[in-house]
């Protein structure tokens, strides 16, 4: 393949942890976690503009000028496509990525009573990071995105907020606000959802959840629906 110079990314593995930051930060899928350290998978996926640079904790990623191969855009939409089709696919390596549908229980089978104490939950990953822009279980649907406390504060979290919905879990205080906007920006962009509801907590930090989601529906140039619920400390 023909090498030109040009500017693509170069990853310094005695910094990198494996993290996976980056992973999401890259639309076009140039990066997987490989024997836990971030790796191009390959140049004709990378853009070279460093939209992976400011997610690095490590700070591990950084832009050279080098013989790579040409990025090749069409390369990129026929791999997103390939992901799109199929049914499961490992994102970075790290079984926490694995991208999967959740089984739930059949009423029939199981007894109703049992059917309504079950978890509703349809999608694997959960987090917001993980979750990869194409993944299946987003297009369509409509998504619950869900500041991460609220599970483990809200008794009624599965029957009343969940009900089968694909959800994305987030903190806008502990995680990069930036990195929230990138990605919702690209699954707002790229996915293919219908509607949002954001469950957050009452405490003013969650607030921030919903003007980062407003801020992604600019960024990506499309509207929605957006429910917004919000759960009290006292668990109501």
């Amino acid at each position: 393949m023909e090498k030109a110079t040009r500017p693509i990314i170069i990853i310094d593995e005695e910094k990198c942890d494996g993290c996976g930051a980056c992973i999401p930060a890259c639309a076009e899928g140039a990066l997987q976690i490989i024997e836990g350290k971030a790796k191009l998978v390959s140049e004709v996926y990378c853009d070279g503009l460093g939209a992976c640079l400011g997610v690095c904790p490590r700070g591990a990623i950084s832009i050279e000028e080098r013989p790579a191969a040409a990025f090749d855009e069409e390369a990129v939409k026929a791999r997103i496509q390939n992901e799109k089709n199929s049914p499961e696919f490992e994102m970075s390596g790290c079984p926490s990525a694995l991208m999967s549908l959740v089984d739930k229980p059949v009423v029939s089978q199981i007894g109703e009573q049992e059917a309504s104490d079950a978890h509703a939950l349809v999608n694997w990953p959960v987090q917001l990071a993980l979750v990869p822009p194409v993944a299946p279980f987003l297009n369509g649907a409509n998504v619950l995105l869900v500041a991460d406390c609220i599970p483990f504060v809200y008794a009624n979290f599965h029957a009343e907020l969940v009900k089968g919905k694909p959800i994305l879990v987030t903190c806008p205080k502990l995680d990069d606000v930036a990195t929230i906007r990138n990605k919702l920006t690209a699954i707002i962009s790229q996915s293919g959802i219908k509607s949002l509801s954001i469950a957050k907590m009452e405490v003013p930090c969650c607030n921030a959840l919903v003007q980062i989601t407003k801020q992604a529906m600019q960024d990506a140039g499309k509207e929605m629906p957006i429910e917004i619920k919000t759960i009290k400390i006292s668990g109501k």
